[in-house]
């Protein structure tokens, strides 16, 4: 019996030390570039893991000062919000009709769709670049929020569909006894339920626009239509000997897409194990 409990107690501890090393892994690179945020130059080269002297702002000030970053977070935003939204428009009632009905055609789409993941990005870049250039959106906003929204769609397809199926179908039965139409079905009955299921989708698909790299490096050119992502490549190649500028320019970088999956946490935990039970 005493064996048995000491053994229930060594893996109870090696869970707490897994679980302990992965906090530690995960957190102490962003909490060692926070604190260096705040220090010198002079300091960071002295003794990287010391604390600052005195916490000031000078080092996000001059972080706004070198490069266009307000315009940069303005581009972000509107290319992050305007991606997720059409990615979640054109997929809301696609992945439901895919989800409950069968159609001719239906496996091939999936398929193609499940084929795409396979596909690395770099792969896309010269046609992309040649589409947007065809199309007159090179070096514009909407270009890159069209891309991204076609470059989430199969992620956000298995997360929707996976989810409507969790719905049970008497609910939309009883919709339809009551007179309710397809459409209406949908906004009034299904849409209230997949909040979580969207929620998943709109927070990988935000997260996704928001720290894309590539694609926005190819497809825009100047400031006015850059991203946050790019600027942060500005400071590393241009002023990459002030680390403490180029680490206030990370913290300014990455903070929304931590805030964004901060509030979204139990929408995001609820939609994808509601999602796994009959994905």
């Amino acid at each position: 019996m005493v064996e048995m409990n000491i053994m229930k107690y060594l893996v109870l501890l090696t869970k707490y030390m897994f679980v302990g090393l992965i906090i530690v892994l995960s957190v102490a690179p962003f909490l060692w570039v926070f604190l260096s945020s705040f220090k010198s130059n002079l300091e960071i080269m002295v003794s990287s893991l010391s604390l600052a002297s005195h916490f000031d702002l000078s080092n996000y000030e001059k972080a706004f000062k070198i490069a266009p970053l307000a315009r940069f977070y303005l581009n972000s935003v509107i290319v992050a919000v305007g991606g997720t939204l059409l990615n979640l428009f054109i997929l809301g009632l696609s992945s439901y009709v895919i989800a409950r009905f069968n159609f001719k055609g239906k496996n091939i789409i999936i398929g193609l769709l499940s084929l795409s993941l396979l596909i690395p990005g770099a792969a896309l870049l010269q046609p992309l670049y040649l589409t947007v250039k065809t199309l007159g959106l090179y070096d514009n906003l909407f270009g890159l929020i069209l891309v991204y929204a076609g470059f989430g769609l199969p992620t956000s397809l298995f997360i929707l569909s996976s989810f409507f199926l969790t719905i049970p179908k008497s609910l939309e039965e009883s919709a339809y006894l009551d007179g309710a139409g397809f459409i209406k079905t949908f906004y009034r009955v299904i849409l209230p339920l997949s909040k979580p299921g969207f929620s998943t989708a709109a927070v990988l698909q935000f997260l996704l626009c928001w720290n894309e790299f590539q694609f926005a490096l190819t497809l825009t050119t100047g400031s006015n239509s850059r991203t946050l992502p790019l600027a942060l490549y500005y400071f590393k190649s241009q002023f990459g000997s002030d680390y403490g500028v180029m680490f206030a320019a990370t913290i300014i970088v990455v903070i929304p897409s931590i805030i964004v999956y901060i509030i979204m946490q139990e929408q995001v935990v609820s939609g994808l194990t509601a999602g796994a039970v009959k994905g």
